[in-house]
């Protein structure tokens, strides 16, 4: 998931690190999914910088892959069937929302501590206005890689899991 953020450096905020973790949520198991989300964001920002966003980051992601393996887990992760492209949607879907709404809500409520110690509606408007380009981007990107990759990712974890009795 980490690396996967690197891999896109060329294009801000587009990123399949969110669908990725969302993936191993649904694969791991919740719990699964908010360690590999608290993870990745610290790891990733080794290559982007470390600062007091981070541990916002963190929990942001750690909150998608949790509800992700939670909500999904039991539907994706079970069976031993093909899962196409049209079941993937709900799941698609699902995590592009929780991008845009909560992973933007947790890490814009650290720009608007970091703006001001005492945070007026005003100021939640402009931040809330001003980060959903970047929200609307990084969610379309995570719907776009769960649609590309969910599947195949299941898939190959379901193996590794089977063949090492997981």
């Amino acid at each position: 998931a980490a690396a996967s953020r690197a891999a896109f450096i060329m294009v801000p905020h587009f990123t399949p690190m969110t669908g990725i973790i969302m993936i191993a949520g649904i694969s791991l198991g919740p719990e699964a999914g908010f360690a590999i989300g608290a993870l990745a964001a610290f790891v990733s920002n080794f290559a982007f910088g470390q600062g007091p966003w981070t541990p916002w980051q963190m929990i942001a992601m750690a909150v998608c892959g949790y509800l992700a393996g939670l909500i999904f887990e039991r539907h994706y992760a079970g069976d031993d069937r093909d899962i196409s492209r049209r079941e993937i949607l709900p799941f698609a879907v699902f995590g592009g929302l929780t991008v845009f709404v909560l992973y933007g809500l947790i890490v814009d409520i650290w720009t608007i501590l970091a703006m001001t110690p005492e945070p007026t509606w005003q100021t939640v408007a402009a931040v809330y206005g001003a980060a959903a380009w970047f929200n609307a981007v990084h969610a379309a990107a995570t719907v776009i890689f769960i649609m590309l990759l969910a599947a195949p990712m299941l898939r190959k974890i379901r193996r590794v899991k089977t063949r090492y009795g997981m």
